[in-house]
This record gives C-alpha cells, sequence and structure tokens, in this order.
C-alpha cells in the first residue's frame, strides 16, 4: 500500500473515531493518545532550517478578533521562512469541531500543523495520527495532551497568569467582595488551567475576603459573553470585578457595562486586546488588564515548528532554537516554550500599543 493510500485510511479511522465520540473529556478515554514513537531523535542545533515548509493553523475558531492577530503573526514567519502558510478552523469552539480539519491537513501532507486546542483530548486521535505521518505538531494559546504534540507555544506561565488576575481582581475590589469568572468554554485547557491557578490564590490567607460567587461561561461567543455579563450583575447585586480570561468576554462583559447603570461600581478587567478595550479604557469602564502580544504566539510557533521539521529540535526539554525577531529561546519541561511575562494595560499606557 502507497504511503497515500495509508494516509488516507489513518484519516477514516480518526474520522469514524471523532463520528462515534462525544465532545468531551470523558469521551476520549480508552483512545490511543500515546505519542507515537517515530517522533523520537537527536537534535543537530546546526541542521538549515528548510524552506518550503507548509505550515498550517488551525486556531480555536475563525474570525475571532485575538485569533486573527495569533495567527496573522503566524503568517508573517511562515513568510520569513519561505514557507506556504494555510489558515483553516471551524466558525465555533466546541470540543470536536477541529478534528475534521486535521484530518484534511494530514491528507494534505503538511509539514506543520500549529493548532489551539479546544479540548485537551477531542483532538489528540487525530493529532497523533498527523505524527505519524511525519507531520511536527505545535500546540498555540490552548494545549493538547502532550503526548498528542511536539511542542507547546504557552503565552505566559500558568501561574503567572493567574496569580496577575487574582492581584488586578484583588484591587479594583479594594481587597475584599464579591468577584466572578466569565470565562471562554468549560474545556478550555488555557482557561481551565488559570482559573485553576485563580482558586488556589484566591485560598490564601492575604485574599480571604474576596469570595468568587460563580464562573460563567460564554463559549468565546461575543452575544453570549454579553448575555453572562448581564446575568452575573442581576444575580449578584454586590459584584464588585468580573475577571474575564478571554479577549472576546472582557470586551463583551466591558460593553454591557459601559452602557449600563453599573458603570463605575462594577470593575471590568482579565485578558484583553489593547484596540479592543480602547475605548473602554477611555470612558473609564476598565482601569486595567493585561495580555501578551498575541501576533508574537503565532510568529514564534512557526519558528518552533519549522526548527522541529528541520530537525533542530526534537521538543526535549534544554533544547534550543532561534525564532527570528524574538530571539533564542529553550524549551521546558514537557516541551513548553513561554513566551514571556504579560503586560498590564491602564490609561497611561494604552497608547503605545496597536494589537
Amino acid at each position: 500500500m502507497t504511503q497515500r493510500k495509508n494516509l488516507a485510511v489513518l484519516a477514516v479511522l480518526a474520522l469514524a473515531l471523532s463520528a462515534c465520540g462525544g465532545t468531551t473529556k470523558s469521551s476520549t478515554e480508552g483512545q490511543d493518545t500515546a505519542a507515537p514513537a517515530t517522533t523520537a531523535g537527536k537534535a543537530d542545533p546546526n541542521a538549515p532550517l528548510k524552506e518550503g515548509l507548509k505550515i498550517a493553523y488551525l486556531p480555536k475558531q475563525l474570525n475571532n478578533p485575538y485569533t486573527d492577530v495569533e495567527v496573522g503573526g503566524g503568517k508573517v514567519a511562515v513568510g520569513e521562512l519561505k514557507g506556504e502558510y494555510k489558515l483553516v478552523g471551524p466558525n465555533d469552539a466546541s470540543a470536536s469541531s477541529q478534528v475534521s480539519y486535521i484530518n484534511t491537513l494530514i491528507q494534505q501532507q503538511q509539514n506543520v500543523i500549529v493548532v489551539a486546542a479546544n479540548d485537551p483530548n477531542a483532538v489528540c486521535p487525530s493529532l497523533n495520527q498527523a505524527r505519524k505521518a511525519g507531520i511536527k505538531v505545535v500546540t498555540f494559546d490552548s494545549d493538547a495532551a502532550k503526548t498528542c504534540r511536539d511542542a507547546f507555544i504557552n503565552q505566559a506561565t500558568t501561574q503567572g497568569i493567574g496569580e496577575s488576575l487574582v492581584k488586578m481582581a484583588s484591587e479594583l475590589a479594594g481587597g475584599s467582595g464579591e468577584i466572578a469568572i466569565l470565562s471562554a468554554t468549560p474545556n478550555a485547557t488555557n482557561q481551565n488551567s488559570w482559573i485553576q491557578v485563580m482558586k488556589t490564590e484566591l485560598a490564601k490567607p492575604e485574599n480571604a475576603k474576596l469570595k468568587l460567587v460563580k464562573i460563567a461561561y460564554g463559549n468565546d461567543d461575543d452575544q453570549k459573553s454579553f448575555t453572562e455579563a448581564q446575568g452575573l450583575l442581576q444575580s449578584y447585586p454586590n459584584l464588585k470585578v468580573i475577571v474575564s480570561p478571554t479577549t472576546v468576554g472582557i470586551a463583551a462583559a466591558s460593553r454591557y457595562v459601559s452602557a449600563s447603570s453599573y458603570k463605575g461600581k462594577v470593575a471590568i478587567t482579565g485578558l484583553g486586546l489593547p484596540n479592543q478595550m480602547r475605548k473602554f479604557v477611555k470612558d473609564g469602564t476598565v482601569k486595567k488588564f493585561a495580555l501578551w502580544n498575541p501576533a508574537d504566539i503565532g510568529y514564534l510557533a512557526a519558528y518552533a515548528g519549522a526548527a522541529l521539521s528541520s530537525g533542530q529540535i526534537t521538543g526535549a526539554q534544554g533544547e534550543k532554537f532561534k525564532a527570528g525577531k524574538l530571539g533564542e529561546y529553550t524549551i521546558g519541561a514537557d516541551g513548553e516554550i513561554v513566551l514571556g511575562p504579560p503586560t498590564e494595560f491602564t490609561a497611561a499606557n494604552i497608547d503605545q500599543f496597536n494589537f
């Protein structure tokens, strides 16, 4: 059987798995999520970067302002690498919506798949089929299970982001009172990791006067996030702060509060895009929020994928590679590559940023 036929068979098998399964973590239990042996090897840091690599981006969903900036950075990097850039993805951020796209990218024999997983396990079988076919898999923004990818581009450390969110919430609440979280989807890996750190931070004595009353989910949908923010404020009249660790949620919550009687009474903070949040900072709705440069995440992911595909790195801890204008990076434990610390935006500095 030819390699092309092998790939087609693998794709059909993966499609069958996804069609039979659900979309939750438990639904993937028992499936093959073991790392394929073909990804093992020895790194050659002096190997030249290959040109003409086919690098495909699969974000959590298309038509998302944050995603647009991320993949835009990736497109720039792929151009610098003289590769072929491709962007595909679903219009919703449901757990299994990315599976069919991965299978298609396998059939197209891409060299690198850069994916932000909507669910850490739902995409695993297909990603490992890709790796068995020789495709390097780099996750960014939201990780898949560690056994399903070669490297993960983390925007900042999970601990650092969670601590930053609680610090901003505490400052805005004056150290005490009710706070709520408006997250993306219930299965989003990054959101849940940050929220877990937040819970740990809130359990510390210095935050004993802050009370987390609810975690709501806007599914990274503008209208649903708007409605969820409205519901939080109606359900908890003493709410002081809404913390939204998603750019869609923080913008939607800010839009609601800015035009309501809650303006000046309830603070909004979290992770947002400066260009999207500027008007809410200017009108006083939002005092501070944080983020990294999302374009750099997509940019770094392309260079990591090219280094993997060229044999410069294998994804092992301690390996180093150069990422164009961003400089040199070292791979951490479990293949994690941290972009850098988040930046806090306020009225004093927001005009210094344009993304």
